[in-house]
């Protein structure tokens, strides 16, 4: 494995020989020895993700993860996944193993493997290497005008869940598929669940086990479109709160209260008998993270007709709110995802801005942009 130190006087000529991958699969045509996973660290400053800024198809840092030995994982939308030991970010891309270099969930199980989900199926990473997992997708004819006409949004692991028990729950744009540690089994195909309903689970973007054993699945876009769905063990029952069935996140705070982010009609709180809707401050998009304090921050609410947010991130903490903005060093676009790491600080992932932490004062970006 060869470390990457970038000194600023050659940070340009060495930058230009580096090609990271896209969702594509195309390779780099820089040369490493050991097992192929990039080091890159800057000399001057922080160190940093590259290419993860300015870009149309890799600028988006997706989901984030910190596992039981402090790393923080970073996936990405194009350039694979990142791993940050606090001093340098590892880069995995598909010549490391992974089958794409979209990233769209992360996971640790138990056993302390890393499980990436991408864009075409899953990978598990055990310390040393990178392995694909073969999930036995449907295989969709080509319809026009179909969401099946595309296979990989089929193949798409949009999030991952470890059970109580163990087993492993894996949603995707084939529904939800449960993995007991030795077979995959599709979620609610002759399984005996009690399905009066007659749900699908299809594009299934979170879940959540409560406090309860309970797990909750939210859909995702169309054709999902089913709400927030919830397992109980024996059956499933569906709510959609925020009228569209569109739910994009599910977070629960100390007191058992479930949060619901919705796509166009808000947040709503679930208290454990009714929802009720969560709207007090214009500009308030999803709930994204639930802190160590009970604080709930949401991401700036989206506008339906661009990529762009109204205004960087909410801090709620039961009471009153704060706006982190372009003042405060936070750019406006799009939130996707937020981790509080052990040490307090908050990480918040965007689209076209990278990666920030948040120490509670300062906001400090660790991205590069693409344009070098």
């Amino acid at each position: 494995m060869t470390k990457y130190y970038l000194h600023k006087p050659f940070y340009s000529l060495l930058l230009a020989f580096i090609f990271l991958t896209s969702c594509n699969g195309q390779t780099s045509t820089l040369s490493k020895t050991d097992n192929q996973s990039e080091l890159i660290t800057l000399s001057t400053g922080q160190p940093k993700l590259v290419k993860t800024q300015g870009s149309t198809e890799s600028d988006n840092v997706w989901c984030s993860l910190q596992d039981k030995n402090d790393n923080l994982w970073f996936g990405t939308t194009g350039e694979g996944v990142y791993r940050y030991d606090g001093k340098t970010f590892t880069q995995f891309t598909v010549k490391d193993g992974l089958s794409s270099n979209c990233v769209y969930s992360i996971l640790e199980d138990k056993f302390g493997n890393i499980w990436l989900g991408t864009i075409d199926g899953i990978c598990r990473y055990d310390g040393k290497k990178i392995i694909p997992i073969s999930i036995p997708f449907s295989i969709r004819p080509v319809v026009s005008n179909n969401y099946y006409s595309n296979q990989s949004k089929i193949n798409t692991v949009w999030s991952m869940l470890q059970d109580k028990s163990g087993k492993i729950w894996f949603g995707t744009g084939d529904g939800v598929y449960c993995y007991n540690g030795k077979v995959f089994t599709r979620f609610l195909q002759n399984d005996g669940v009690i399905n009066n309903e007659n749900l699908h689970l299809k594009m299934v973007d979170c879940m959540l086990e409560d406090g309860k054993g309970n797990i909750w699945f939210a859909s995702g876009c169309p054709p999902g479109m089913e709400g927030v769905c919830k397992y109980d063990g024996k059956s499933i029952s569906s709510f959609k709160p925020t009228g569209d069935g569109w739910i994009r996140f599910i977070k629960q705070d100390k007191k058992g209260n479930l949060w619901f982010g919705g796509r166009n009609h808000g947040n709503f709180i679930y208290n454990g008998k009714t929802f009720e809707k969560f709207s007090e401050k214009v500009g308030i998009g999803n709930p994204i993270l639930v802190d160590k304090e009970d604080n709930i921050w949401f991401g700036g609410e989206e506008k339906v007709s661009t990529v762009e947010s109204e205004g960087g991130i909410w801090f709620y903490d039961g009471k009153t709110f704060k706006n982190y903005n372009n003042v405060d060093g936070m750019n406006k676009y799009f939130v996707w995802n937020m981790l509080e790491d052990k040490k307090g600080n908050i990480w918040i992932g965007t689209r076209n801005t990278g990666l920030y932490k948040f120490d509670g004062n300062t906001f400090t970006n660790f991205s590069e942009s693409k344009n070098w």
